[in-house]
């Protein structure tokens, strides 16, 4: 990276993490007031508030304001936005758990990962309830709340907690699901679904989860979630085992020990 594209990152990224900040205070002002929030079904099981729409427009005005030409691609308000573009790309998601925000489920966070010349080079994600602050930067290491974090040494699959989410939004995938989640509970010490991607790849990052894998996510689910797990010496791929690019798919990550085992274990039971 050349020193002025390096200053840059550092600018990308301290306006992210501004803007994720502002993002996390609209959604804790509305915390008290979850009776009154109206529900609006996207699609089967998927909801959206103003909290997501009022966060998503908070985030965009900031950045805005220090990288005025910048394209958004948000959850919200422009899903369909190019992600490949060769300029600075904003991939928001500003409520990630809205589920759980919504029943006062205390996991959910802020999501922001950020393009330049069609690569990733920072990310955000911010845990609401806790405050934690996951940061990345590319070729400088992932940081949880100013500290270094790397993924864990776990090697040993019986030792191994593996983090997942469900395919709810898409119920004809249930089935394939359950067998990977079979084939998988069966050589590990856990499983868990919390029901935050973002969150979920974090936890990968700091060595909370020794590898993760979903089937059906999207760009801003998992931008900001895929630099902080390579960032921390991770891998993560889809589920073909090409590297992985922020997109609509399934992904599969972990440290390096833990990885390749639970590629191959999702690809066996996908293909039985």
């Amino acid at each position: 990276m050349r020193p002025g594209d390096a200053a840059l990152v550092d600018e990308l990224l301290e306006i992210s993490i501004e803007a994720a900040k502002e993002a996390a205070s609209v959604i804790r002002d509305s915390a008290d007031a979850l009776e009154t929030l109206e529900w609006v079904e996207k699609a089967a099981m998927d909801f959206v508030t103003e909290v997501d729409r009022g966060a998503e427009s908070a985030i965009i005005a900031t950045i805005k304001r220090e990288f005025p030409q910048s394209i958004f691609v948000g959850e919200e308000t422009s899903p369909d936005a190019d992600v490949t573009s060769a300029g600075i790309t904003f991939i928001i998601d500003p409520l990630d758990g809205t589920t759980n925000f919504l029943h006062a489920y205390p996991h959910f966070a802020v999501s922001i990962g950020v393009m330049h010349q069609s690569r990733l080079v920072a990310a955000v994600v911010l845990n609401v309830p806790r405050g934690d602050l996951f940061t990345a930067r590319l070729g400088s290491g992932t940081q949880l709340n100013g500290s270094n974090v790397t993924v864990s040494s776990t090697d040993s699959t019986s030792r191994a907690l593996i983090g997942t989410g469900f395919p709810f939004k898409n119920p004809d995938l249930l089935e394939r699901y359950a067998g990977q989640f079979i084939r998988v509970s069966r050589e590990t010490a856990g499983i868990r679904r919390a029901g935050s991607a973002a969150l979920d790849l974090a936890d990968v990052a700091c060595g909370r989860f020794d590898g993760f894998w979903e089937l059906v996510l999207a760009p801003w689910d998992v931008a900001a979630g895929m630099l902080l797990v390579t960032e921390a010496g991770g891998v993560i791929t889809d589920l073909g085992g090409s590297p992985a690019s922020p997109r609509h798919g399934a992904y599969v990550a972990g440290n390096p020990l833990i990885h390749p085992w639970l590629l191959q274990t999702v690809q066996g039971a996908t293909e039985t």
